[in-house]
């Protein structure tokens, strides 16, 4: 009785066994599953980049911020916004150039002011023009000796006087401080330096902290910041620390270095920035940090 009853469940495993294999073989060669008409929710995570992108770059040429916000839906994001931001983050990081994320970022900008920002356009080069010149001589011809003691006589070529305009100089270089960003009104609501607290923490050494929040306290992500000092040029994004906040960004600084900083959307500018100095308990000074807010009014 008891090898009757083994013997029945074995054969019952064989068969459930069987069924599975038979399942399989049915599901995977005789009638696969075959997707039509598919969201592009459905998309691993690189092909959703990859739409990202072309979906940036359709904005950056038509400024269609509602298209480009229904394109984004189909993904079917929780948050479009950050995953722009995010994306421009892990490009920049991976040693993408910065006008390929920079579509990213602009959407991602107007996507949370609700506006269409000024397209980019490069600068032009100015041409210059030469004046043409011409040169005409004269023959001379010497009537009163007979042609048959002519003599060879030479007659010197003009001389050609023309007036070139001055060329007007692109820049002037000098040996102090670079350039800096003259602050102009940018797109959407501009931003206000609200406060500005020096941290003495050894954690935030050499620091600049940088929190960008709109009139309701809400953080914004995906606003291009620029920091520039006499030896160099930075530019980043909030959001790309979504741990720390939507609206957070940091720079590390050097001690003893002038800063300026320009939050490009509105136009925000705060110049000559640098790390404070700070005391720890045994009276050793070092270079603090600095935390910006910036808000919307």
């Amino acid at each position: 009785m008891r090898r009757l009853f083994q013997n029945a469940i074995l054969q019952f495993i064989l068969a459930l066994l069987a069924g599975f294999g038979l399942g399989l073989a049915y599901s995977w060669l005789l009638s696969p599953v075959s997707y039509v008409d598919a969201t592009p929710a459905l998309l691993r995570a690189d092909f959703k980049d990859q739409y990202r992108i072309i979906i940036a770059a359709a904005y950056a040429a038509n400024q269609d911020l509602p298209r480009a916000q229904a394109r984004l839906s189909l993904l079917g994001d929780a948050d479009p916004v950050g995953e722009l931001s995010a994306q421009a983050q892990r490009m920049l990081a991976a040693g993408e150039p910065f006008e390929i994320a920079r579509p990213l970022a602009q959407l991602a900008t107007d996507l949370q002011l609700g506006t269409v920002s000024e397209p980019f356009t490069p600068t032009p080069f100015p041409t210059f023009s030469t004046p043409d010149v011409q040169f005409t001589s004269t023959p001379t011809v010497n009537e009163n000796q007979p042609e048959v003691s002519q003599e060879a006589t030479f007659t010197p070529q003009p001389t050609v006087f023309f007036e070139q305009t001055p060329l007007t100089p692109l820049f002037q270089e000098t040996a102090t401080l670079r350039p800096t960003f003259t602050p102009t009104a940018g797109p959407g609501a501009p931003f206000v330096l609200t406060g500005q607290e020096t941290l003495c923490d050894p954690g935030s050494s050499r620091i600049m902290q940088f929190i960008l929040v709109d009139s309701k306290r809400r953080q914004i992500p995906g606003i291009e910041i620029i920091v520039t000092w006499n030896q160099g040029e930075d530019r980043f994004f909030t959001g790309f620390k979504p741990e720390l906040g939507d609206g957070y960004a940091d720079f590390i600084m050097q001690a003893g270095t002038v800063y300026n900083i320009r939050i490009v959307t509105g136009g925000a500018f705060v110049p000559d920035v640098s790390a404070p100095i700070c005391t720890d308990a045994n009276g050793s000074d070092y270079p603090g940090g600095i935390l910006l807010t910036f808000q919307q009014p």
